[in-house]
């Protein structure tokens, strides 16, 4: 298994520093572990132009390979690998800043989002989560938002220097005739599993509700009584309630539209009209402007969502499995179309293996809710409409499909052809991005302490 991981690791590790960053650079852990009572003592490794590379920054990778060992044998020379991964990183931040490579915030604020969603559905809630590092959701955000954007930035390099790369079938079955036999990876099973949800439409009663509630709020306030502590009192933000509903400083585009169209329509101090927006009802009062920041407070509601709301998109589902069953529109086409979940509508339904990006997914690390449903369900079978709730709390329907189901086996061109064909690709990527360091390795300054001279990081790269 270690050829598929060794010929990855490139590209592997440009996603993988991101979670080891937030170890000393956030010091907020997600997904690695919390903090612990003692001192650490951290050195500076590496120097690209005005990027550093921490010890513990090497480290945290090296753990987490470790533990996703599980016991099996690593490359004596990993920690070598690691570094010269995250300087190759370091490289692109630093020729992205000259070549003025930039993502705009709405995409780090979206992607920042979506890691911050899949943290609450490890743990369980936000509540959970904010617990377990005692922070508020907002400023796990906040320690996170540099590294996202850093990655991104490192993705866009990565996309410039390598996307175009491409393997022939010719090129997979070379790949995979060079790889010595006793080292062949072995699967366990794998499903690949798709699903279509439904998010419960609130309605227009309950809506009326709580716009009512709000405004009653509204007219208090301005009767004199404090909105930092009504928000504690009646807003459903968690992660702001506490602090008074204070969200801090955001720039332009990294709030959803219709709040920053309303609170940028403020002056300091002034309380907005009931606003709308895809996490639910506002109050918004603009405190301060800042150049092209502002900072707001708000209180939120959700309008709850009632028996008839959920039956409605249960049987949306229902007419949308009957039609699928009937071959009129495909699993994947209705799940581009119709699906309100966005992490998956794009890949036709199709749930992701986030280790790899395919579609794979070993049957001993599937989330036990879709386990235990399709444990009985035979290939090509759709469920009725089933209950869930999405990781932001939304109740919704969801139906599952089980598209594929592969029994444990050796690697082998047949059954493991998308895999081995991601392998090769990897390969051939890590081959131009390798090429692109050594050509640009002298344009910008780099200073490696002694320690780490055997890893010949300015030499050449395994």
């Amino acid at each position: 298994m270690i050829q598929f991981v060794r010929l990855s690791a490139r590209v592997a590790l440009l996603a993988m520093v991101l979670l080891a960053g937030t170890v000393s650079s956030s010091q907020a852990q997600l997904g690695v572990g919390r903090p612990v009572g003692r001192t650490v003592v951290d050195a500076i490794i590496v120097k690209v132009d005005n990027q550093i590379v921490l010890s513990s920054d090497l480290e945290a990778i090296y753990a987490q390979q470790l533990a996703q060992a599980e016991g099996k044998p690593l490359p004596p020379d990993l920690r070598c690998r690691i570094l010269q991964s995250i300087v190759l990183n370091k490289l692109m931040l630093a020729k992205a800043e000259t070549d003025s490579v930039v993502v705009e915030d709405a995409q780090v604020k979206s992607e920042l989002d979506r890691r911050m969603a899949y943290f609450v559905q490890q743990i369980g809630s936000e509540k959970k989560l904010e617990e377990y590092y005692n922070k508020p959701i907002k400023q796990l955000k906040d320690d996170l938002r540099p590294q996202v954007k850093e990655q991104l930035v490192q993705q866009k390099m990565q996309e410039t220097i390598a996307g175009k790369v491409t393997v022939t079938p010719r090129e997979v079955r070379q790949f995979f005739s060079r790889m010595p036999k006793d080292s062949l990876p072995y699967y366990s099973t794998e499903v690949e599993v798709g699903q279509i949800i439904k998010l419960a439409q609130v309605n227009p009663k309950a809506k009326q509700e709580t716009i009512t509630k709000l405004n009653d709020i509204r007219a208090r306030i301005q009767a004199g009584e404090d909105f930092a502590t009504l928000a504690k009192q009646y807003s459903e933000d968690p992660g702001s309630a506490a602090e008074g509903g204070y969200l801090g400083f955001f720039k332009r585009k990294e709030l959803v539209p219709q709040y920053e169209a309303a609170a940028l329509k403020l002056e300091p101090g002034q309380m907005s009209p009931v606003v709308e927006s895809q996490f639910g009802f506002h109050l918004i009062q603009l405190i301060e402007r800042k150049g092209d920041s502002y900072s707001t407070r708000h209180i939120l509601l959700k309008a709850a969502t009632g028996n008839n709301d959920v039956n409605e998109a249960a049987n949306q589902l229902a007419k949308l499995r009957t039609r699928i069953l009937a071959d009129s529109i495909s699993f994947a086409k209705a799940a581009k179309e119709q699906s309100d979940d966005k992490l998956t509508s794009g890949n036709g339904g199709l749930i992701a293996n986030r280790q790899d990006n395919s579609t794979y997914l070993p049957l001993d690390k599937i989330d036990p809710a879709i386990f235990f449903t399709i444990d009985t369900m035979k290939v090509g079978h759709i469920t009725p409409p089933l209950p869930y709730r999405t990781d932001d709390g939304k109740d919704a329907m969801r139906i599952i499909w089980l598209k594929s189901n592969t029994p444990p086996h050796q690697a082998n061109l047949k059954d493991d052809y998308q895999k081995i064909a991601q392998a090769a690709l990897n390969e051939k990527k890590n081959k131009a991005l390798d090429e692109w360091f050594l050509k640009n390795r002298g344009s910008v300054y780099i200073e490696v302490d002694p320690k780490y001279a055997d890893c010949k990081l300015l030499d050449q790269v395994n």
